[in-house]
C-alpha cells in the first residue's frame, strides 16, 4: 500500500482557502428549493406555520447550498495518480439557521487526499470542504465534497 507520501500532487493548495462566491438569499430561492425537492417541512415551505418553530421564521432546507457548490470548478491539484475520476460522496453539516435576506459568503479547501485499496486497487480520495458563512461571519454550512480517482481496469 502507497503511503501518504507517495501520492503525487500539488501539497501547497492543502488548506489554503479560495474564494467561490457571494450568494444573496432570497425567499423566493427558498420556496422555489423546497418545491423543486418536494420538501414539505413547513420550516421550509409555509412561512405562516413556520413562524410557529424553533426559528420563528422561514428558513432553508439543510441541502439549499448544494446549488452553489453543484459543478464548483476547484483549483487543480495536479494528482498524478488514475486516469478515471469520480464524485465519491458528499456530507453536509448545518451549523445554524440560513434565512431570508441571508447573504452567504463561500470559501473552499482542500482537506485532504488519501488512498484505500478497494475491490477495484488502489484509490486515490480527495476532500474538499466548502464552508458557507453568513454577512454576521458565523459558519452556516459546510459541505465535503469527495472524490476519487483510479486506473481503469479495462485498460
Amino acid at each position: 500500500m502507497a503511503t501518504e507520501e507517495e501520492i503525487t500532487y500539488d501539497r501547497s493548495q492543502l488548506g489554503v482557502e479560495h474564494h467561490i462566491g457571494t450568494f444573496p438569499i432570497t425567499r423566493e430561492m427558498i420556496l422555489d428549493f423546497a418545491k423543486s425537492t418536494a420538501e414539505t417541512n413547513p420550516l421550509y415551505c409555509d412561512e405562516e406555520q413556520a413562524r410557529a418553530f424553533e426559528y420563528g421564521s422561514l428558513i432553508a432546507p439543510p441541502t439549499l447550498c448544494n446549488i452553489f457548490v453543484d459543478g464548483l470548478k476547484r483549483p487543480d491539484i495536479k494528482l498524478t495518480f488514475g486516469d478515471v475520476g469520480l464524485f465519491a460522496s458528499q456530507a453536509i453539516e448545518n451549523v445554524s439557521p440560513i434565512r431570508p435576506g441571508d447573504t452567504l459568503e463561500a470559501k473552499t479547501y482542500l482537506k485532504e487526499v488519501y488512498e484505500k485499496t478497494g475491490r477495484s486497487g488502489k484509490m486515490v480520495f480527495v476532500v474538499w470542504e466548502t464552508r458557507f458563512t453568513n454577512q454576521h461571519g458565523d459558519t452556516a454550512v459546510f459541505v465535503r465534497d469527495s472524490f476519487v480517482r483510479r486506473n481503469n481496469p479495462k485498460k
